[in-house]
């Protein structure tokens, strides 16, 4: 795993192109059963996909933190908002709170996340290959084929289920 995930941002960089051309064209005309479709791949990746494996999303990239997020993970930690908000996160570029610094604080050697239960949704969502009106995230996917193995295969394999 650890080679694949090496190999990771070379492989997305070198379909990037190519992906791009497709994303364009679903984005034109997507099929009708697009999120159905999606749906599958993703549940099929993830029987052979185990992230405790990789853990590479939070090894080199933050989450968003909603309003929500923070409010949740901050009475489970008995804080007050804004005290979880000092000791974890930051304001970026687009005024969203995301954390300080990667790899993500609450990720244990082990691979797994101390507070898994009360994570962030985009934690819970990520790679957002099941969402619906997929076709709508087609910049994040992109994205995202340079940090998960999984988004990386879930895209290739829509290339071959889906002829544009």
């Amino acid at each position: 795993m650890h080679e694949q995930i090496n190999n990771l941002p070379k492989r997305a960089k070198d379909k990037h192109k190519e992906n791009k051309t497709f994303f364009t064209k679903l984005k034109r005309k997507p099929p009708k059963q697009l999120d159905y479709i999606m749906q599958e791949l993703h549940e099929e990746e993830f029987e052979r996909t185990d992230c405790l494996d990789c853990a590479n999303c939070c090894k080199t990239t933050g989450p968003l933190f909603t309003n929500k997020d923070i409010q949740r993970i901050a009475k489970s930690f008995k804080m007050k908002e804004q005290e979880f908000i000092e000791q974890y996160l930051r304001l970026d570029e687009d005024n969203d709170y995301v954390l300080q610094s990667v790899p993500c604080v609450f990720l244990g050697t082990d691979n797994y996340c101390s507070i898994y239960d009360i994570r962030p949704k985009a934690c819970r969502e990520f790679p957002h290959t099941d969402r619906k009106k997929f076709q709508q995230i087609s910049n994040l996917t992109l994205k995202n084929t340079a940090i998960c193995p999984a988004a990386f295969n879930i895209v290739e394999e829509m290339k071959r289920q889906i002829q544009l």
